[in-house]
């Protein structure tokens, strides 16, 4: 008999929910990933199973049907979670398009939230994001850094989702605020994958690099920082992972609803991520200073000091080992083009 925790994973074929799925196992819960594969590849989760050699459930199902989510549930027995990963995530998308938004972000938290409620499940991790703070006032942002206007559709969701969970779930709940994730498994296997033109810098890096886009574009060096290029807070994806774990084990002795940064609580320039990619990597990137962007912040950065002592979690990697990983992965991407 299977007597693992089982741990619902929602987008669990996406970027940051597969190198999540790695760790959950590792550290002994048995996921199941729900995914609709609108924004992922299966052919991922065949890569997560070589990983972790063992067998992955999974169930290609829109998370915005209650009744279909509602069946599913029924025949999962005891579940002991649910990490909800499941969202549409480009700002810029968000404001061309923001009733795809609106309709796919809060219909789908509503609906898991329902069912947290249905099946009495002991313990929920959300997805939220740093976006939620807008251009702060002061650095680093804590917690009780005041939410600000959302500066897109995108981070409305967000803030909206948090709210809706602070006026649902008062026990049993963690909110996870993303700062920049980044980078890729080290084994080359799982990585970040961008449909089309990617919206974030380092797969436009690593694309660049490798002859996809003629060049990288950095918006705006006129800005208050040491290079005049924006700032923020790059987090390795395997220890933004981690965190989830620490997540559910806090809520093992935690009977609360907490919000955590998840950062390195480190400022990091875009033109120091692009020298720093081509001296790790042995890379030159062909880039060039463009005005800035509409709707960009200047900089922002955690304050990590309480998911390090209440999770016990700390970022262990840093934004050299993160390039190296996300380079990799860009080669291993283009290799298994070449040999099919």
């Amino acid at each position: 008999m299977e007597n693992r925790p089982k741990i619902i994973v929602t987008g669990g074929a996406g970027f940051i929910g597969s190198h999540t799925v790695i760790e959950l196992i590792e550290a002994g819960y048995l996921p199941i990933i729900i995914d609709n594969f609108s924004n992922s590849q299966e052919w991922i989760i065949d890569r997560m199973c070589i990983l972790t050699q063992s067998k992955i459930t999974y169930y290609s199902v829109d998370c915005k049907s209650y009744e279909t989510m509602h069946e599913l549930f029924s025949g999962l027995g005891d579940i002991a979670g649910v990490i909800h990963f499941a969202a549409f995530k480009s700002v810029g998308e968000s404001v061309a398009s923001p009733l795809k938004y609106y309709n796919n972000n809060i219909i789908s938290l509503a609906t898991i939230l329902q069912l947290v409620l249905d099946f009495k499940i002991p313990k929920l991790v959300f997805s939220s994001s740093c976006t939620v703070y807008g251009q702060a006032n002061q650095l680093p942002v804590t917690e009780l850094t005041p939410v600000k206007a959302a500066e897109s559709p995108y981070g409305y969701t967000k803030q909206v989702g948090e709210q809706m969970i602070n006026d649902t779930i008062k026990e049993g709940a963690v909110i996870l605020r993303y700062f920049n994730p980044i980078g890729a498994h080290s084994s080359g296997l799982i990585g970040e994958l961008p449909i089309g033109k990617p919206e974030n810098l380092v797969p436009y890096i690593t694309q660049t690099a490798i002859g996809i886009r003629k060049q990288l574009q950095i918006y705006g060096n006129d800005y208050n920082t040491s290079d005049g290029t924006c700032l923020r807070d790059y987090i390795h994806v395997v220890d933004l992972a981690k965190a989830h774990v620490k997540a559910l084990k806090f809520l093992d002795d935690n009977n609360t609803t907490e919000t955590f940064n998840v950062g390195t609580g480190k400022g990091i320039s875009v033109l120091e991520m692009v020298k720093t990619f081509e001296t790790v990597n042995n890379v030159k990137l062909n880039y060039k200073i463009v005005p800035r962007r509409e709707g960009d912040i200047e900089q922002i950065y955690a304050d990590t000091t309480k998911a390090n002592s209440i999770l016990k979690w700390k970022a262990q990697y840093g934004i050299k080992e993160a390039l190296r990983d996300a380079w990799n992965w860009e080669l291993n991407i283009q290799q298994m083009k070449l040999s099919a």
